[in-house]
Protein backbone atom coordinates (compact mmCIF):
# COMPACT_ATOMS: atom_id res chain seq x y z
CA UNK A 1 0.00 0.00 0.00
CA UNK A 2 3.10 2.36 0.91
CA UNK A 3 4.05 2.16 -2.68
CA UNK A 4 0.43 3.22 -4.10
CA UNK A 5 0.79 6.75 -5.53
CA UNK A 6 -2.32 7.64 -4.01
CA UNK A 7 -0.67 6.73 -0.25
CA UNK A 8 1.12 10.16 -0.07
CA UNK A 9 -2.78 11.99 0.53
CA UNK A 10 -3.97 9.12 2.81
CA UNK A 11 -1.18 8.67 5.13
CA UNK A 12 -1.68 11.22 7.84
CA UNK A 13 -5.26 8.87 8.19
CA UNK A 14 -4.72 5.20 7.65
CA UNK A 15 -2.87 5.09 10.55
CA UNK A 16 -4.95 7.68 12.75
CA UNK A 17 -7.96 5.36 11.89
CA UNK A 18 -6.26 1.44 11.01
CA UNK A 19 -10.15 0.04 11.36
CA UNK A 20 -11.48 1.93 8.76
CA UNK A 21 -8.03 2.29 6.65
CA UNK A 22 -8.85 -0.41 3.96
CA UNK A 23 -12.42 0.83 2.90
CA UNK A 24 -10.92 4.54 3.14
CA UNK A 25 -7.96 3.68 0.25
CA UNK A 26 -10.30 1.47 -2.06
CA UNK A 27 -12.82 4.64 -2.06
CA UNK A 28 -9.91 6.84 -2.59
CA UNK A 29 -9.11 5.15 -5.47
CA UNK A 30 -12.67 4.21 -6.51
CA UNK A 31 -13.63 7.94 -6.54
CA UNK A 32 -10.18 9.57 -7.82
CA UNK A 33 -9.03 6.69 -10.82
CA UNK A 34 -11.74 5.19 -11.78
CA UNK A 35 -14.94 7.50 -11.15
CA UNK A 36 -12.41 10.88 -12.15
CA UNK A 37 -14.23 12.78 -9.33
CA UNK A 38 -12.61 15.75 -8.43
CA UNK A 39 -11.63 18.54 -6.02
CA UNK A 40 -11.46 15.64 -3.72
CA UNK A 41 -10.77 16.07 -0.24
CA UNK A 42 -10.24 14.12 2.90
CA UNK A 43 -12.52 15.35 5.63
CA UNK A 44 -11.85 13.83 9.38
CA UNK A 45 -15.36 12.62 11.55
CA UNK A 46 -13.59 11.79 14.76
CA UNK A 47 -17.00 10.97 16.48
CA UNK A 48 -17.37 8.41 13.54
CA UNK A 49 -13.40 7.06 14.02
CA UNK A 50 -12.70 7.42 10.32
CA UNK A 51 -12.92 9.77 7.55
CA UNK A 52 -15.02 10.58 4.68
CA UNK A 53 -14.16 11.98 1.15
CA UNK A 54 -15.58 14.88 -0.42
CA UNK A 55 -15.95 16.05 -3.91
CA UNK A 56 -17.34 16.36 -7.36
CA UNK A 57 -18.54 14.08 -9.86
CA UNK A 58 -17.16 14.94 -13.50
CA UNK A 59 -18.93 17.37 -14.90
CA UNK A 60 -20.49 18.81 -12.31
CA UNK A 61 -20.52 21.27 -9.62
CA UNK A 62 -22.55 19.66 -7.07
CA UNK A 63 -20.33 18.38 -3.25
CA UNK A 64 -20.84 15.29 -2.83
CA UNK A 65 -20.04 13.49 0.89
CA UNK A 66 -18.85 9.95 0.84
CA UNK A 67 -17.98 8.05 3.66
CA UNK A 68 -16.13 4.55 3.24
CA UNK A 69 -17.24 1.45 5.56
CA UNK A 70 -16.70 -2.10 5.93
CA UNK A 71 -19.63 -4.84 4.71
CA UNK A 72 -18.65 -6.56 8.20
CA UNK A 73 -19.00 -3.27 10.27
CA UNK A 74 -22.66 -2.86 11.86
CA UNK A 75 -23.63 1.08 11.36
CA UNK A 76 -26.15 2.85 13.79
CA UNK A 77 -28.97 5.85 13.57
CA UNK A 78 -26.77 7.49 16.09
CA UNK A 79 -23.61 6.60 13.96
CA UNK A 80 -25.24 8.03 10.56
CA UNK A 81 -26.70 11.03 12.79
CA UNK A 82 -22.87 11.76 14.16
CA UNK A 83 -21.82 11.52 9.98
CA UNK A 84 -24.30 14.72 9.22
CA UNK A 85 -23.56 16.68 11.77
CA UNK A 86 -19.84 16.42 11.18
CA UNK A 87 -20.18 16.90 8.10
CA UNK A 88 -22.42 19.88 8.43
CA UNK A 89 -25.86 18.86 7.60
CA UNK A 90 -25.55 17.73 3.37
CA UNK A 91 -29.07 17.17 2.04
CA UNK A 92 -27.64 13.57 1.38
CA UNK A 93 -24.22 11.06 2.26
CA UNK A 94 -23.40 8.17 -0.02
CA UNK A 95 -21.88 5.17 2.28
CA UNK A 96 -19.15 3.29 0.47
CA UNK A 97 -19.87 -0.37 1.80
CA UNK A 98 -16.62 -1.98 0.71
CA UNK A 99 -16.31 -5.82 0.43
CA UNK A 100 -13.22 -8.51 1.00
CA UNK A 101 -12.77 -9.08 -2.61
CA UNK A 102 -12.99 -4.93 -3.41
CA UNK A 103 -16.11 -3.99 -4.79
CA UNK A 104 -17.92 -0.82 -3.30
CA UNK A 105 -21.49 -0.33 -3.19
CA UNK A 106 -22.48 3.12 -2.85
CA UNK A 107 -25.99 3.90 -0.83
CA UNK A 108 -27.69 7.24 -0.95
CA UNK A 109 -28.51 8.09 2.43
CA UNK A 110 -30.75 10.91 3.73
CA UNK A 111 -31.60 12.55 6.75
CA UNK A 112 -35.04 11.93 8.02
CA UNK A 113 -37.95 10.29 5.54
CA UNK A 114 -37.35 10.61 2.02
CA UNK A 115 -40.03 9.61 -0.74
CA UNK A 116 -38.40 8.05 -3.12
CA UNK A 117 -38.62 9.15 -6.37
CA UNK A 118 -41.00 8.15 -9.04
Amino acid sequence: MEKHPSYGALSPYLPKYPKAAGALFQTYNDLKLAQQWTDLEIVELPGCSRCALCGRRPNTTELLSVVPCSLAESLSTDWIRTTFQELGGPPHVYLAINTEDSSIVYYKISPGIVKPPL
